[in-house]
């Protein structure tokens, strides 16, 4: 059982990094466009340069969208890890310490969600590997020949 899940790690690696994006960029969409419920829930948008809310909104549609595709997978990751973090500590934490108590569940998930992305890639179904420049190995590349000789005598 464990060999299966093992390859099906990329594939499910995938799957989660699309779901997280999506979600992420559903969020910046519905800050900046109105759709989905807006702003907060109260189907506004947010005004454009308003500082941070109307920023927050561009990297989470930006880089919810290329996490979606896997594109720029690692950087964009980064980048919305580094701005939820920056959400939790400067909106969240201030009103308590736990996001439990602090409703910031949301801003701590993403952000340990996105980390975790940066450190393990997009995942076997992923832009990045397509655009790979040619010569250049690629992490399920590699898991491949690590298993063939493993297994070769």
């Amino acid at each position: 059982m464990s060999g299966r899940l093992n390859k099906a790690q990329p594939y499910a690696l995938s799957l989660f990094r699309i779901v997280v994006g999506l979600l992420f960029a559903c969020h910046g969409a519905a800050a900046l466009f109105g759709v989905l419920g807006g702003a907060a829930g109260g189907g506004g948008t947010i005004p454009a340069g308003t500082w941070p809310g109307w920023y927050a909104a561009v990297i989470e549609l930006v880089g919810g969208t290329l996490v979606l595709l896997g594109l720029g997978t690692r950087t964009a990751a980064l980048i919305a890890s580094g701005s939820m973090a920056y959400a939790y500590f400067t909106v969240h934490q201030p009103k308590a310490l736990f996001p439990l108590q602090n409703s910031g569940e949301g801003s701590a998930l993403y952000c340990w969600a996105f980390l975790l992305l940066v450190f393990t890639g997009p995942g076997a179904l992923a832009l990045d590997r397509v655009f790979a420049p040619r010569g250049e190995s690629r992490p399920a590349d590699e898991e491949r020949k690590e298993q063939t000789t493993a297994v070769a005598p």
